[in-house]
C-alpha cells in the first residue's frame, strides 16, 4: 500500500510525438488543401493529452527536435498540465509532421513526414528509472518496437514499472508503413498481415495488464487469421484485460477466458454520432478507458467512458485539441445531445472552449492604448502628424512593461490602427493578457473598423490576442436598433469561436441613457439569450451593490465559466476610480481593470505638443499605472 501511495503519476505514455497539420477543407483531397490547422499528435501524446484532460496526472515519454515544432508541443503539453520530464530535445533531428485531410467520411489520407525524425531516435538512456517508477501505469505503443532502440527503450519502461508495482498498457497503435510494410501515401492503411511484426508484438503481450486494439490490431499482435481466433491467441499468452475496439460498434472487454461469441464479453454504452474525421478517436477512447480503469470504475463504465470520448473526436475535425475535458464529458453523459454532430452543439461546444482555454486569468490590471479618435484629437490639437501616434504607443508598452516586469496578472489593450509596433512590442514582455479592438470608434449602431468581415480579418491574428468590442448598448434603446447590435455581436460571437479567440465585450449604458441598479444586467441578459458568451466583460463603474449582484447574478445563471468583468475608466480621475474599485468588493467577479485616458492622457498631451522626452512620458504613464495597480489590489487585500 506505502508503494502505491508512492506514486505521483498515474500514466506515462511512451512513443510518437509530431505536430499535426489538419486540412481545414472539409471533403476535399489532400493535394487541394488550401491551409492546415496545426495541433500535437502521435498516439501516446494524444493520450497524454486525453488522459489529462479527464482529470489522470499524466506524462509522456518521447523525443522532439530541438526546434520550434518541438518547443510547440513541449509547450502544448504543459499547457494540458501533462508532466513533460520525459521529453528529450534532440539536436540532431526534426520533430515528426503529419498531413492529413478529410476527403470524406471514414477517409483521410495522410502523409507521415517522419524520416529519421526525433521520436524514433528515443533510446534507453532516455529512461529513467525513478520517473518510471514514480507512476502506476505505463503505456507502450507498437510503433515504437518497429526498431531495436525504441524497442529497447519500451522494454526498459515495462521492466521497471512491473518490478515497481506498475501496470503496463499496451496500445497495438498498428500503421503499417511505419514498419515498411506500406508506402508513403498509404498513411491511412490499417492492415497488412506481418509475420514479423505479429512474433514482435506476441513477446509483448505477456507482460501486459490491459491490451487494446481495433479488430485489425488484434489481428496483427496475434497473427491469427480471425478477429475471434485472435482474442483466444493473445489470451493463450497474457491473462490482461482485452479491449476490442469496433468503431461506430463501441467495444468489448474481455476479462477472462474468450467464448466462441465474439458479443460475450462486457459491452459499454454505445453513442450514435455523425462521423466526421476518424483519425484519433483510437486516442480518446483509450483516455476514456484508461479514466475508468485507473481510477477503480467497473469495466461497463470505463468502455462507456471511452466510447464517449471516442464519439467526440470522430465528430470534430482535430485530434487532441478535440477531445473532451471531463467537466464537458460529464456534461453529456447527463444531458445527452440533440445534434449527431455534436460540434454543432452550442453548449457542450462551449463548456469545451472554456474548459480548454490557454491560461487561466483570476488577475487583469491592463493599461488600454486601443484609443484611436482621441489620440488623433490631440495629435491634431498639437498639429502632430498622425504617424506619431504608433511610437506614443510604443512609449506606452514600455511603461506598462516596467510596472508589470514579467510578473502574471498585467495586460495591454492595443488597436490594429496605430498599434503594430506597439504588438511586437508587448510580444517580448511576456504580459498575461492582450486584446485589441474591431469596433469602429464611435460607432452606433456597431461597425467594425476595417471590414464588416470579421472572420477574415481575425484569423490573421496571434492565438492569444483577446478580441475586444466596445458596444455603446442600452436596454431601453430603440428595438431596431437593439435589433441590429444584437445581429453584429453575435457575428463576432460566432466568428470569434470558428477561428478560436476569446472575446470581451464591452457595454457603455449610460452615454445613452440613465442607469439604474438593473441597466446592465438587463443588457447582458438579452446578450446571453442570444447565445453569446463572452469571456470577459468590460463594464463602468456602478453605482450601488445591487448593481453589482444584479449582474453577477446574470453571469451566474447564464455562464458559469465566464472569465470575469474588467472595469472601464472613462477619464474619470484616479481617486474616483479607487473609490469604483472599492465598490466592487461586493462582486467577486470583477477581476481587475483596463483603464486608458487616465493613465496616458496627460503624457499624451505633454509628448505629442513637444513638451516631454521619451523617458518623461513613459515615467509619467508607468507612475500612473502603478499607482492604479496598487489601488486595485489594496481593494483585494494583495
Amino acid at each position: 500500500m506505502a508503494q502505491a501511495d508512492a506514486k505521483t503519476l498515474d500514466v506515462i505514455t511512451i512513443g510518437r510525438s509530431s505536430v499535426d497539420l489538419y486540412g481545414q477543407q472539409s471533403g476535399s483531397r489532400l493535394e487541394d488543401i488550401a491551409s492546415f490547422a496545426k495541433s500535437v499528435g502521435g498516439c501516446p501524446t494524444n493520450i497524454s493529452v486525453g488522459s489529462a484532460r479527464l482529470g489522470l496526472k499524466s506524462a509522456l515519454i518521447t523525443r522532439v527536435g530541438e526546434e520550434q515544432m518541438g518547443r510547440f508541443i513541449r509547450e502544448q503539453l504543459e499547457r494540458e498540465g501533462v508532466a513533460t520530464d520525459g521529453i528529450v530535445a534532440d539536436k540532431d533531428r526534426l520533430t515528426a509532421l503529419v498531413l492529413l485531410s478529410v476527403e470524406s467520411e471514414g477517409v483521410s489520407p495522410m502523409i507521415f513526414v517522419r524520416t529519421d525524425c526525433a521520436d524514433m531516435a528515443l533510446c534507453e538512456d532516455d529512461i529513467d528509472e525513478a520517473f518510471v517508477a514514480s507512476s502506476r501505469a505505463v503505456l507502450v505503443s507498437g510503433t515504437h518496437f518497429s526498431k531495436p532502440n525504441t524497442e529497447a527503450a519500451q522494454r526498459k519502461a515495462i521492466r521497471i514499472a512491473k518490478a515497481n508495482g506498475g501496470k503496463v498498457i499496451f496500445d497495438i497503435d498498428y500503421r503499417p508503413n511505419l514498419w515498411g510494410l506500406a508506402g508513403h501515401a498509404e498513411g491511412f492503411e490499417r492492415y497488412v498481415k506481418s509475420d514479423r511484426v505479429s512474433a514482435l508484438m506476441k513477446s509483448v503481450l505477456p507482460d501486459c495488464d490491459l491490451i487494446v486494439g481495433t479488430e485489425e490490431e488484434i489481428m496483427i499482435a496475434s497473427g491469427a487469421d480471425s478477429v475471434l481466433a485472435s482474442l483466444k491467441a493473445i489470451r493463450a499468452l497474457s491473462p490482461a484485460t482485452i479491449v476490442l475496439k469496433r468503431g461506430a460498434m463501441g467495444c468489448v472487454v474481455y476479462d477472462g477466458p474468450i467464448s466462441d461469441d465474439l458479443e460475450d464479453g462486457i459491452v459499454g454504452q454505445g453513442f450514435p454520432i455523425e462521423v466526421y474525421n476518424v483519425l484519433g478517436a483510437g486516442d480518446a477512447f483509450m483516455s476514456g478507458f484508461l479514466r475508468g480503469w485507473l481510477k477503480g470504475e467497473s469495466h461497463k463504465t470505463s468502455a462507456t467512458w471511452a466510447n464517449a470520448c471516442g464519439a467526440f473526436a470522430v465528430s470534430r475535425l482535430l485530434c487532441a485539441p478535440e477531445y473532451p475535458t471531463w467537466e464537458e464529458l460529464s456534461y453529456f453523459l447527463k444531458h445527452g445531445s440533440k445534434f449527431k454532430a455534436l460540434r454543432k452543439d452550442e453548449d457542450i461546444s462551449h463548456i469545451h472552449w472554456a474548459t480548454t482555454r490557454r491560461k487561466e486569468i483570476p488577475l487583469l490590471m491592463a493599461l488600454a492604448i486601443d484609443h484611436r479618435s482621441q489620440l488623433t484629437d490631440i495629435a491634431d490639437q498639437h498639429k502632430a502628424p498622425h504617424a506619431k501616434i504608433n511610437a506614443f504607443k510604443r512609449l506606452a508598452v514600455a511603461a506598462a512593461a516596467r510596472v508589470s516586469q514579467g510578473r502574471d496578472g498585467y495586460g495591454m489593450l492595443i488597436d490594429e490602427r496605430f498599434g503594430r509596433e506597439a504588438f511586437f512590442d508587448a510580444a517580448k514582455k511576456d504580459f498575461s493578457w492582450v486584446g485589441r479592438p474591431v469596433e469602429l470608434p464611435g460607432s452606433r449602431p456597431l461597425r467594425f473598423e476595417f471590414s464588416q468581415d470579421i472572420g477574415s480579418q481575425l484569423v490573421e491574428w496571434p492565438v492569444d490576442h483577446c478580441i475586444k468590442c466596445l458596444c455603446f448598448y442600452h436596454p431601453d434603446d430603440p428595438e431596431a436598433l437593439k435589433k441590429e447590435q444584437q445581429q453584429k455581436l453575435r457575428a463576432l460571437y460566432d466568428a470569434a469561436r470558428k477561428v478560436g479567440r476569446e472575446l470581451l465585450v464591452e457595454i457603455i449604458a449610460g452615454k445613452h441613457g440613465p442607469l439604474d441598479d438593473t441597466t446592465i444586467s438587463r443588457a447582458m441578459t438579452e446578450l446571453y439569450a442570444l447565445g453569446i458568451r463572452p469571456d470577459w466583460w468590460k463594464l463602468e463603474p456602478q453605482h450601488s451593490a445591487t448593481a453589482w449582484k444584479n449582474i453577477e447574478a446574470v453571469i451566474a445563471e447564464n455562464d458559469a465559466y465566464c472569465r470575469g468583468i474588467v472595469l472601464l475608466g472613462l477619464e474619470a480621475p484616479a481617486a474616483d476610480l479607487e473609490k469604483a474599485f472599492a465598490a466592487t468588493r461586493v462582486a467577486p467577479m470583477v477581476k481587475g481593470f483596463a483603464v486608458g485616458r487616465t493613465i496616458f492622457a496627460h503624457a499624451a498631451n505633454q509628448w505629442l505638443g513637444g513638451r516631454m522626452t521619451d523617458e518623461e512620458a513613459i515615467t509619467d504613464m508607468a507612475g500612473r499605472f502603478e499607482e492604479l495597480t496598487k489601488a486595485w489590489l489594496r481593494t483585494r487585500g494583495l
